[in-house]
């Protein structure tokens, strides 16, 4: 089962369940939003209630990102090993600070975006015009109720810049934070479902054209950082009304000078949870179509008018 953000036949976007090739939509005009003000019990019950619903075949349906309402989305930065290798590799001039939160007892806690500045499955992200090297982070993000309980898994792409955070780690926000810096998706794995976020399996391909440029494999087991202790410190002084999206670092870095070029696309992958697949863009003036699209929940990019593929292969996205 994975819950889903939608469009369905009839144009209007819609909150729904994904099981055995059919989409279920949940009763009434749901949000996931306010899916998120319940409890874990509550939200499970929904979501048994929409299959006795008949539902659509999944290919009849073109996925959104499953967020919405004010649900934000935030991170965490230098969780594993890897992401502290990288920091200390790219800043020559504050190396020590990565070190230090890696073994410090407060973590590393970033906002990422909000929802309507998020991309799903099969749709765009962008790469700065004043950074010279970015990066995709593939992460595990959990989906959090208003009460700050674990209610779901999904996959982030954290995009970042990693010369502009290199260059001062005051500049983290410039690097993190920007139109087209963000994708989720391609679902919500129910947390009923997966029996252990820490045992997952992870990968990522960036594909140029017909060439891999780079692909790798980790598993969240190398994550440092317990969950918990991570969404203990997010809800320590902050109040999420319609729940949050947290994404819990990367292990999967490029080596230097890897970036990502327009035209560039990633696919993330986690066991259980699916595939995240997103074509790159070039600053914002290539994602003004995501600029405009606050009122317009069922946008599209511009590439995507008329393409027969934009159904975002529902099937093979959750299942990976």
């Amino acid at each position: 089962m994975m819950i889903v953000r939608y469009v369905a036949p009839s144009g209007r976007p819609t909150v729904g369940v994904e099981s055995e090739g059919r989409v279920h939509p949940l009763p009434g005009d749901a949000t996931l939003g306010g899916l998120l003000r319940s409890s874990p019990a509550d939200i499970r019950a929904a979501c048994e209630l929409a299959l006795q619903d008949p539902g659509v075949d999944a290919t009849e349906v073109r996925l959104l990102p499953p967020i919405d309402s004010r649900t934000e989305v935030w991170a965490a930065g230098v969780t594993y090993r890897r992401s502290r290798e990288a920091r200390v590799e790219e800043s020559d001039k504050a190396a020590d600070v990565y070190e230090l939160v890696y073994d410090a007892e407060r973590p590393e806690l970033f906002f990422k975006s909000v929802a309507w500045r998020v991309t799903g499955h099969g749709e765009q992200i962008s790469v700065r015009r004043d950074s010279e090297v970015n990066v995709p982070e593939p992460e595990l993000a959990l989906v959090l109720t208003a009460a700050g309980e674990v209610v779901g898994y999904t996959i982030c792409n954290d995009v970042s810049s990693r010369s502009i955070e290199g260059e001062n780690p005051l500049y983290l926000p410039q690097a993190k934070v920007y139109l087209g810096g963000c994708a989720v998706g391609p679902g919500i794995r129910p947390a009923w479902e997966l029996a252990d976020p820490r045992a997952l399996g992870m990968r990522m391909e960036i594909r140029r054209g017909d060439d891999v440029v780079w692909d790798g494999n980790a598993s969240t087991a190398e994550l440092r950082r317990s969950l918990e202790d991570l969404v203990e410190f997010l809800f320590r002084e902050e109040s999420f009304p319609d729940g949050a999206v947290l994404s819990t670092g990367t292990s999967l870095v490029p080596d230097l000078p890897t970036t990502l070029l327009p035209g560039d696309r990633v696919s993330i992958g986690i066991d259980g949870i699916g595939t995240l697949t997103s074509e790159v863009r070039h600053g914002k003036d290539d994602m003004a179509w995501l600029a405009g699209a606050a009122d317009r929940p069922d946008r599209r990019p511009p590439s995507a008018e008329g393409d027969p593929d934009d159904v975002r292969a529902l099937d093979s996205a959750v299942s990976g």
